[in-house]
């Protein structure tokens, strides 16, 4: 049974690299097809009757740890400088502002159709709102750098302002000035340890001499994300700000505590540490996306009830990105496209509390939602040719 198991595994995880390197060719987004795999695995389990112990306790667990580790490869990969502050402003604004529109939005026409209050609505509305950076990222490494950078940067800021939001509304029963101001105080705080954590750690990978390194730092990146997370800290902050950090040393090597570090030596291997989390990444998400498809049921992806809801919700969050954008004069073509939903809508969606959930919002409408804006973007991206990447220099 165990070998079974690991030839199983291996092959899935092989089929899942195959489609990451082919599809810059095919277009197609790897969740799509991440997501079929993992369907077809339960049905053929379901029609030769094999027993498969129950997985989806361990789905937020895998979706947890790669939402950390996408979150921190796009960041790694950021380049933030003077001449870029115009651009971080300005991305900022346009990941923050759809959120908040198309979640007020949306709320408003959950509460009209399911006579909920508005504080329900919205907690079951902004997952829809967010964009994920576990599929905009990956599916954006073909686009000339400049957009490569938007997307990252956008969609790593949409999943850090979506999920600071979501903990507002759903942990919080009444709403007022006393709990905005202790939500500054939190971001404050958190902005405090993430500068902290990151000097500490940075201080690590330059100074530690054995051989196991990389995982060490992970581990603790993880342990302080869940720490946080436990006491309500918008603990995503944490994880940009390492990253951005890490990413762009030769930018603040000129700073007091940086000359402490051996400069050269945390270069090298940042560049390792960069390789490491990509490899993981891959890893981590074609579980996730795996284990999602088998735990759909076909009757929920055919659900005829929820169909008009995730067209309709797929088609607000275009036209609002679309407006957003005009007025922004951002390029249509093929940014527009680049705003799927997938596995922050899901971890949201699996931490709404029981007494906030709602009838409509269900596995149906979420997987609807997932699979037609994939689809929009793979239509975008087919227009784009790919870009020749320049090789990486390692750093002597």
């Amino acid at each position: 049974m165990t070998t079974t198991i690991l030839i199983t595994i291996c092959i899935l995880l092989l089929i899942a690299y195959i489609f990451d390197v082919s599809s810059s060719k095919t277009k197609i987004p790897s969740v799509i097809l991440l997501l079929l795999i993992g369907w077809v695995v339960k049905q053929i389990t379901n029609n030769f009757q094999i027993f498969v112990i129950d997985l989806s306790p361990i789905l937020p667990i895998l979706g947890t740890i790669g939402l950390i580790l996408i979150v921190l490869e796009g960041s790694l990969e950021i380049e933030l400088n003077k001449s870029k502050l115009p651009f971080v402003g300005k991305t900022t604004i346009i990941s923050f502002v759809p959120i908040l529109i198309f979640a007020f939005g949306l709320a408003a026409a959950f509460q009209y159709f399911e006579n909920v209050s508005f504080k329900i609505a919205l907690a079951n509305a902004i997952p829809f709102a967010i964009i994920s950076s576990s599929i905009a990222i990956p599916s954006a490494q073909n686009l000339p750098a400049k957009d490569r950078e938007f997307i990252t940067f956008e969609s790593s800021l949409s999943d850090i302002f979506g999920v600071l939001f979501f903990n507002f509304i759903t942990l919080n029963d009444e709403i007022g000035f006393a709990l905005a101001g202790n939500f500054v105080v939190e971001i404050i705080l958190m902005l405090l340890i993430s500068f902290i954590a990151t000097i500490g750690l940075a201080y690590l990978l330059s100074k530690i001499k054995h051989h196991v390194k990389y995982l060490p730092i992970i581990l603790i990146i993880v342990l302080i994300y869940n720490i946080s997370k436990m006491f309500h800290l918008p603990a995503l902050i944490f994880i940009l700000i390492f990253g951005i950090i890490l990413g762009n040393i030769d930018e603040i090597k000129n700073l007091r505590f940086i000359k402490n570090f051996q400069l050269a030596t945390l270069q090298r291997e940042v560049h390792k540490f960069k390789e490491l989390t990509i490899e993981i990444v891959f890893l981590v998400r074609a579980l996730f996306f795996i284990l999602f498809g088998y735990l759909i049921n076909t009757s929920e992806l055919l659900n005829s009830e929820s169909i008009i809801w995730a067209l309709s919700i797929s088609i607000g969050i275009f036209f609002i990105r679309f407006i957003i954008f005009k007025i922004a004069r951002i390029k249509i073509n093929p940014l527009l496209y680049i705003a799927p939903r997938g596995l922050i809508t899901i971890l949201l969606f699996l931490s709404i509390p029981l007494n906030q959930q709602m009838r409509l919002v269900n596995n149906s409408l979420l997987i609807q939602v997932i699979i037609i804006t994939a689809f929009i973007m793979m239509l975008g991206l087919m227009s784009v040719k790919p870009e020749v990447k320049e090789v990486e220099k390692v750093p002597n």
